[in-house]
């Protein structure tokens, strides 16, 4: 047996068979799964792996629904409603997932997407969430240099980009003009680091800096082609900045440098809103 985790998935035995359902066996008690998530064919001895959290009634309590946030992880979830102790958000599980008053940064509108912290509250031993999100980061140095791959985690949008989480642990700016599509609070997507400035924050950006994005663009182009019905993508010159992102995931800018590279290599032939294999 082990100590549960709290918010988190727990593979655990099933001890005994109840009416209301199948209790579970672990180092901090036995806790219930009700007979709505037990899968048909399940027995004492079968070894499941459940989401544990507290019920309505603050009881641990087990179920095989996915919810949308884990303990200890950014998320984007839905305001369901207000109450007494604050916002109630829509978090995939029958119980909603409480965001305390004094864990908003500004009063929020039901049916609204926010961007929060999933933690577990010391003093009530609950989980909650925060949109105070940027005093969950590390203050460690990252880890990287510019040119490095990194994973972007859309935490707001402001005048000057795209408030991000880089890797999970460092906030990062992703400027509006290295960005080509609306992007969506709490949308992952892969991405480049470009600086890390004095303050340890990171300027990251979609594409690779230099030579080796239009090497990188030229043959994801090529493929896209290749993959296009009859080899005739209906991307060209003057096709749309927004068309161009939508389908092959690069700048209007560095869509032009791999055509014109394909050009010159003889591969393609060139209309003003299609491109053809040669």
């Amino acid at each position: 047996m082990a100590s549960l985790l709290l918010g988190d998935y727990n593979d655990l035995e099933v001890a005994r068979e109840t009416s209301v359902g199948l209790y579970l066996t672990s180092d901090d008690g036995d806790l219930l799964l009700p007979n709505k998530y037990v899968e048909p064919g399940t027995r004492v001895g079968d070894v499941l792996r459940v989401f544990v959290y507290r019920d309505s009634e603050d009881r641990l309590i087990a179920t095989n629904l996915r919810p949308l946030a884990l303990v200890n992880s950014y998320a984007a979830l839905t305001v369901r409603d207000h109450g007494p102790a604050g916002a109630f958000l829509e978090w995939g599980l029958e119980k909603d997932l409480l965001l305390p008053y004094r864990n908003q940064r500004r009063d929020l509108r039901i049916g609204e997407r926010v961007f929060v912290y999933v933690y577990l509250d010391e003093e009530s031993d609950r989980l909650v969430a925060s949109t105070k999100w940027k005093q969950f980061l590390t203050n460690a140095p990252f880890a990287g240099e510019p040119g490095d791959a990194v994973r972007l985690l859309v935490a707001d949008e402001t005048e000057l980009g795209y408030p991000v989480i880089v890797n999970g642990t460092h906030q990062g700016l992703l400027f509006h003009n290295e960005v080509f599509r609306p992007l969506r609070v709490g949308e992952q997507l892969p991405g480049f680091l470009r600086l890390v400035r004095e303050d340890g924050k990171l300027d990251v950006r979609l594409q690779k800096d230099g030579y080796g994005e239009v090497e990188s663009a030229t043959d994801t182009l090529l493929k896209a082609i290749q993959a296009a019905p009859g080899g005739r993508l209906p991307l060209g010159d003057k096709s749309l900045a927004e068309d161009v992102y939508r389908r092959v995931g690069m700048s209007k800018k560095v869509f032009k440098k791999a055509l014109g590279a394909l050009f010159r290599q003889g591969l393609v032939v060139l209309e003003p809103e299609a491109t053809m294999l040669k």
